[in-house]
């Protein structure tokens, strides 16, 4: 495929979507990689604040949903933030266009991006989807660990089983971040790259930012066949 679409969804709020995204496009930067970030949060627009030069599109109305694939057009990757509540939206739109004649067209592929935590919840979104597109897409799970490592629901679920041996998803885990790092980098709407040279962040912490970042990264090039066109572009990032 010469291009790639990367949906990060799942219509339980609170599961991580805006900070995988964000860090997920910093990646994208670090890697030297071009691409298009799209944020369609029109509440918080987290994407966007740390990415001014992200894009928006408003989900309450059909055209602007068009600019993810007439931006394909023109972007060899893309990365949708897509907001709470908006599964259905998506399962509708797909369903209308024709998700696999489009996809054909553009010589694209599509991956979604689902992140969960330990709520049941965030389960049954993922159930939804999965339900609805199949093997329509490439499966990415993300095992959110900023409130529990612990997976009891998802990891014992039918769910979970249909995914990983059905649809081949690929599960990658985001490790938690302090509280207090969340909080510091929220508050000078600032990556975590960015930060890593801040005045704001004292050695220690500025650390930890590093450490997470790399144990992130290297989560994310577990997956790097199935988010990027050119895995290769990300391999500084392996080790």
């Amino acid at each position: 495929m010469n291009k790639q679409i990367n949906l990060v969804i799942n219509g339980k709020g609170g599961v991580g979507k805006s900070f995988f995204a964000t860090n997920f496009v910093q990646y994208l930067k670090d890697c030297g990689i071009a691409h298009c970030a799209i944020d369609s949060d029109h509440e918080n627009s987290t994407l966007k604040r740390f990415h001014p030069e992200a894009e928006f599109i408003n989900l309450e109305h059909r055209r602007e949903i068009d600019r993810v694939f007439t931006t394909a057009e023109t972007s060899d990757l893309l990365v949708i933030d897509c907001r709470a509540a908006s599964t259905d939206l998506f399962i509708d739109f797909f369903d209308e266009v024709g998700l696999a004649e489009v996809l054909r067209s553009l010589d694209a592929r599509l991956t979604v991006i689902c992140p969960v935590n330990h709520e049941a919840d965030s389960v049954e979104q993922l159930r939804t989807l999965s339900d609805a597109l199949r093997e329509g897409c490439s499966w990415v799970v993300v095992k959110n660990e900023a409130h529990s490592d612990v997976f009891k629901i998802y990891d014992g679920s039918k769910t979970r089983r249909h995914v990983v041996d059905v649809l081949h998803a690929r599960e990658i885990t985001m490790p938690r971040m302090y509280d207090w790092l969340v909080t510091a980098l929220n508050e000078h709407n600032t990556p975590v790259t960015p930060a890593l040279a801040h005045p704001a962040f004292n050695l220690l912490d500025r650390q930890r930012l590093k450490m997470w970042q790399t144990r992130f990264y290297r989560q994310l090039y577990r997956a790097a066949d199935l988010l990027l066109t050119d895995p290769r572009a990300a391999e500084k990032f392996a080790a």
